[in-house]
């Protein structure tokens, strides 16, 4: 619930706060009003007082138990009952409803203006009835009295259709375009009908025949207004027998007399919107009238503003509940907003408890900051020289200091400092141009050579060390050192990163990148949640520290041997990838005398061989000698067979053959060196 406080008027907004969506269940929600203090605060006033995307119109019933409401999307109509304060039923359509309206007591009997010119008729059950008007409609009345409904809208016709006879009736004929909206008088039934041209036609149903013609453009035409175009008339709304409330396109709201052709009241709402809906409040003589962006309530007879509302969407129709202060209101949103007004009246009795609840706040009166108004110290009022007013109505003394007017303050401070906008103009672009700059991306300077390794050095003279290492020693940076210039220079000095060493060598890194990022994370969350830290000996390592070091070798081991993986796959696809350019690459064959068509011949062969059954194949290859079938001693088959050789094979094999009788050729015998039995050379 939201309270806001203008003119000394409290207004409560009890649609204030998050919504729940439906589908959530008891226990769910009971568990976020625990957690959230933004939905434990909220009021809801009714369960489920809301529309999927957008509301249009809203009506009470006239024994005030129901509140019917049409929105989209789909388009439907939704029933509350106040009794239980939650939702009675909901009904889909297939158009729009352009305006709605409750025939009886309950909800028993409805009407709906469909934007498809469709007329639809409601029962307590349901759909009951439906017929189509000519044109267009936008507006429509109910006379009670002889049952006729007056449709109005495209055009200068005025349909009427009596629901006792179920039957169109003889049309008035206005000297209209295009009327907007229609309204009938309840205590002596005159009907009225307003248009774009500004005016309202008044006709009598007794006698179908008009009596009056009123010119409201020319009404609204005043020193202090300031009008673009003609005004069309867009809400109308009868108080009692003489009394007549219009309003127009430009923002304006007039009130008649019937007995004279100009109004008594004009109330500008300085906005320039379209009026769109009108209500009176007959104990305070109050007028509720809203457009689109405000609602305000003001005096009938003089004028003035008593507060206003500004709720946070549009608004598309207003509703107040009758001899109470609550207000309802459709908006361009899914959510019906109610708010109760304490000033108007006491709350309905079907929410009585809101007036406890409104007095136990009174109690507790908070600090309210004022819109209109500035607080300013005694020191300020010197350095803009309003000294003088001190004592006067200007300044409102408050605390340590004083309450001004804000514009008053706004000229006083142009005229001190009239340089002051442009100060403040220039300051908040150098702040956002700092801001940006902050934001983009710091370039290093790396050499040319090694750039990987020049990074690595910088990270590590910025501080950034591994998880299980101690900090090192501060030693001098290899980039700034002349003994290695020639190694960022140079580019036989560029690191190899293809070659098997480093990527042998490069998942221990990576390893050690990656534990160095884990432990900055431990240190900041260990820093959040703990503010005194046990410190380990340095000479001694921790548990935890063993257990990490032995995870990093673990993981290093995996990741060298997933490196030599890769290292023989790629060496295999390389070796792959030669034999096949190989196979690619034409060679050429010197074809012998009679060979000429030897290998056509052998592929016929084979595909004739393969589109034999099995049974043939075997029949031909036992024929040839390559294998041989015979019965076992149990009764089965036994096969025995023969593998081709290659022509490569058999090739070799002739090359082997000739080359040992080649060596057999060659070879000399050593039979003469045998020595004769008896026989033998002399010993020296």
């Amino acid at each position: 619930m939201q309270v806001s406080s203008i003119n000394d008027v409290k207004i409560y907004n009890l649609s204030c706060g998050k919504s729940l969506p439906e589908w959530l269940s008891d226990r769910r929600k009971r568990k976020l009003q625990k957690k959230d203090i933004d939905v434990r605060r909220r009021i809801e006033l009714i369960q489920d007082f809301e529309m999927p995307t957008v509301c249009t119109s809203l009506r009470i019933s006239r024994d005030g138990q129901y509140i019917l409401a049409t929105g989209t999307y789909k388009p439907r109509v939704r029933c509350y009952d106040t009794y239980h304060l939650s939702m009675k039923f909901e009904r889909c359509m297939d158009s729009e409803v352009v305006k709605f309206e409750i025939l009886s007591e309950d909800y028993s009997k409805l009407l709906f203006l469909h934007n498809d010119r469709y007329i639809e008729f409601h029962s307590q059950h349901g759909y009951y009835y439906k017929f189509r008007i000519p044109k267009f409609g936008r507006d429509f009345s109910y006379h009670y009295p002889s049952c006729d409904v007056y449709f109005v809208g495209v055009g200068s016709d005025v349909f009427r259709f009596n629901l006792e006879q179920g039957r169109f009736l003889n049309s008035l004929q206005t000297e209209a375009s295009l009327i907007n909206v229609c309204d009938i008088n309840p205590a002596h039934h005159l009907f009225a009908a307003g248009s774009v041209e500004g005016k309202v036609e008044c006709w009598d149903p007794r006698i179908r025949s008009r009596v009056g013609i009123l010119d409201c453009a020319m009404g609204c035409v005043s020193e202090d207004t300031e009008i673009n175009g003609l005004p069309a008339v867009t809400a109308l709304k009868f108080n009692g027998p003489l009394h007549m409330a219009v309003g127009t396109s430009t923002g304006q709201v007039l009130l008649y007399d019937l007995r004279s052709n100009r109004p008594l009241t004009v109330k500008d709402h300085q906005y320039g919107l379209p009026i769109k809906s009108i209500q009176f409040h007959d104990p305070m003589e109050l007028i509720i009238s809203a457009d689109s962006r405000i609602i305000k309530m003001w005096n009938k007879d003089n004028g003035k503003v008593l507060t206003f509302i500004e709720p946070p969407s549009a608004v598309n129709d207003m509703c107040l509940y009758p001899n109470s202060g609550m207000l309802f209101t459709g908006n361009e949103a899914s959510k019906m907003n109610v708010y109760y007004v304490p000033a108007l009246g006491p709350a309905p009795k079907w929410c009585s408890f809101l007036d406890n609840l409104t007095e136990e706040l009174e109690e507790n009166p908070e600090s309210t900051v004022y819109d209109d108004y500035k607080f300013v110290t005694k020191r300020e009022l010197e350095d803009l020289g309003l000294t003088h007013l001190i004592g006067s109505a200007m300044l409102r003394a408050y605390m340590h200091g004083y309450f001004i007017d804000i514009r008053l303050y706004h000229k006083v401070k142009a005229m001190v400092n009239p340089f002051a906008y442009e100060e403040y103009r220039k300051e908040k672009i150098r702040q956002k141009i700092e801001e940006t700059r902050a934001q983009r991306v710091q370039i290093k300077k790396l050499p040319k050579v090694n750039k990987e390794l020049a990074l690595k050095l910088m990270e590590e003279e910025e501080g950034v060390v591994p998880i299980n290492k101690k900090k090192p020693k501060k030693m001098a940076n290899i980039l700034s050192d002349n003994r290695f210039k020639v190694m960022f220079e140079n580019p036989d000095y560029q690191v190899d990163e293809e070659s098997e060493e480093f990527r042998l060598l490069n998942p221990l890194v990576s390893k050690i990148n990656e534990q160095r990022k884990k432990r900055l994370k431990l240190m900041e969350m260990q820093q959040q949640t703990t503010k005194e830290e046990v410190e380990e000996p340095e000479g001694k390592a921790s548990d935890a520290d063993s257990s990490e070091s032995s995870d990093d070798e673990k993981g290093w081991v995996l990741e060298v041997r997933k490196q030599r993986k890769l290292l023989r796959q790629e060496e295999r696809a390389k070796r792959k990838e030669e034999e096949r350019q190989t196979l690619l690459n034409p060679q050429f064959y010197e074809i012998k005398a009679g060979e000429e068509f030897r290998s056509f011949q052998e592929a016929a062969k084979k595909q004739k061989m393969l589109s034999k059954s099995l049974e043939d194949r075997l029949k031909v290859e036992e024929k040839m000698g390559t294998f041989n079938v015979s019965d076992s001693a149990v009764g089965s088959k036994q096969l025995t067979f023969q593998l081709k050789k290659s022509e490569q094979q058999r090739k070799r094999q002739e090359a082997e053959k000739q080359h040992r009788e080649e060596r057999k050729k060659l070879r000399r015998s050593a039979g003469h060196l045998r020595s004769k039995p008896g026989k033998g050379r002399p010993f020296h």
